[in-house]
């Protein structure tokens, strides 16, 4: 399945969305959103077979991308409207900026890796999505000079609560990022803005790792 395979697309997508429907993902903004960005074009075209699979998919600089059906659970739960800003930790193949700038207002993309930075910039101009900044640097601490976020998705695991992105996100405004438990296992949690302090609600299990600090010195 890729670019010269629509009709490979349109099956691709046909069941995600059928899945998604079982699990009772019925946002039609998003699910217009997830139809209008091919799937097949972020993904290396090797493996473009998986992209509509639920597997992880290896990516550049050892990296992966998630399947794409946690993919849709993420933004489903992330609750993106019209007018919103978004903060995107780990741009990794793009896919997710992609979805995310055909519905909310603007999104900022930190990646810390040269490599993936240009390939999705690339992968963005394609599709003239010109609402996405993509920055290079280590987005652990978020980005200065860019205001409040009324969402922030973190695509990795701090070992604790990420207190530093109180001050990026708006009132009210809710940060999804996974955090890694006391037996190792990663969790997705939602953090809400109330005042200066976070509410958490724990959830599901999430094949993330823990954030990598720096910028990738070659890759």
């Amino acid at each position: 399945m890729d670019s010269r395979n629509p009709l490979g697309e349109i099956e691709g997508f046909a069941s995600l969305l059928l899945r998604l429907r079982r699990e009772g993902i019925a946002d039609a903004t998003l699910l217009a959103a997830l139809e209008e960005t091919p799937r097949s074009q972020f993904v290396p075209p090797i493996h473009a077979d998986l992209a509509y699979s639920s597997r992880m998919i290896p990516i550049e600089c050892g990296t992966f991308m998630e399947g794409a059906d946690l993919m849709a659970r993420l933004l489903y739960q992330l609750d993106l409207k019209a007018g919103q800003r978004v903060l995107e930790v780990g741009t990794g193949s793009g896919f997710a900026a992609a979805v995310m700038a055909r519905i909310v207002d603007r999104v900022v993309s930190v990646e810390r890796y040269r490599t993936l930075h240009a390939i999705a910039q690339q992968r963005l101009e394609h599709f003239g999505l010109r609402n996405v900044a993509l920055k290079l640097a280590d987005g652990r601490q978020g980005v200065a000079g860019e205001g409040t976020f009324d969402r922030i998705f973190v695509a990795g695991a701090f070992e604790q609560m990420p207190r530093s992105f109180v001050d990026h996100l708006a009132p009210e405004g809710q940060m999804l990022t996974g955090i890694i438990k006391e037996n190792g296992r990663v969790v997705l949690s939602r953090l809400t803005r109330i005042g200066n302090r976070f509410e958490r609600t724990d959830g599901p299990e999430l094949p993330y790792l823990p954030l990598v600090p720096g910028v990738a010195a070659r890759i």
